[in-house]
């Protein structure tokens, strides 16, 4: 069985990792989600009073950061420093800090290096920001997800509301436009299409709609069914 990647990308609150789950089940490969890897960097700053913004503090951190990724069910879990923690990375002020983290050319370099060996290895479904630009740039297969900033929103507050945290749209819509904003105009590796990447806009479509077209233009790149 030879060995491909999907690389997948785009802003937040697109779909990009509900869409990956998918493809990973339906196709039988590893769902790697890079974002879990920067929102972990930043999940150990903020535990330990480090400054996500603060860049020569973050790179010291990363001595300290023994980071593993472990497939449970299928399911990825980020271990830190021998400690599962999946659950404790999704709120939005980790999103954010992953967000400030992921500015900084250390950081981006040695969770690339670690993006690039797993894929190296075995066929791959990553999600991210600059998967198809920068980190698997020879993918077989490269997907730009987007959608209008409210309905990222919504599908953002959705999950907050399923994990029993609260917020309000207003502030999501807020959030959402700051993280835009810093991906999009950071220096080192922006979030952008990449050019041989079909784009997907998935507002008012379904999952169900979404992975239909994705899995078709797998098929097509790819060969496998």
């Amino acid at each position: 069985m030879k060995i491909y990647s999907i690389a997948i990308d785009g802003p937040a609150g697109s779909g990009k990792s509900t869409i990956a789950k998918v493809l990973s089940e339906k196709l039988g490969i590893i769902y790697v989600d890079t974002g879990a890897m920067y929102r972990t960097v930043a999940y150990y700053c903020m535990e330990n009073g480090i400054s996500t913004t603060d860049g020569s503090a973050v790179e010291k951190a990363l001595d300290n950061i023994d980071m593993e990724i472990k497939m449970a069910d299928g399911v990825q879990h980020m271990i830190l420093n021998g400690k599962d923690v999946t659950d404790f990375i999704r709120s939005a002020e980790v999103g954010q800090g992953a967000s400030d983290v992921g500015v900084f050319i250390p950081v981006r370099d040695k969770l690339v290096e670690m993006q690039q060996e797993m894929a190296s290895k075995i066929s791959v479904v990553m999600d991210g920001r600059d998967i198809g630009t920068v980190v698997l740039p020879k993918a077989e297969v490269k997907i730009y997800l987007n959608a209008d900033v409210e309905e990222r929103a919504k599908r953002r507050l959705k999950e907050f509301v399923e994990k029993g945290k609260t917020d309000t749209l207003e502030n999501v819509v807020e959030q959402i436009k700051q993280r835009d904003h810093n991906d999009m105009t950071r220096e080192y590796n922006p979030l952008r299409k990449a050019d041989d990447a079909v784009e997907i806009d998935t507002t008012g479509m379904t999952v169900e709609q979404v992975a239909a077209e994705v899995l078709k233009i797998v098929y097509e790149k790819t060969g496998e069914k």
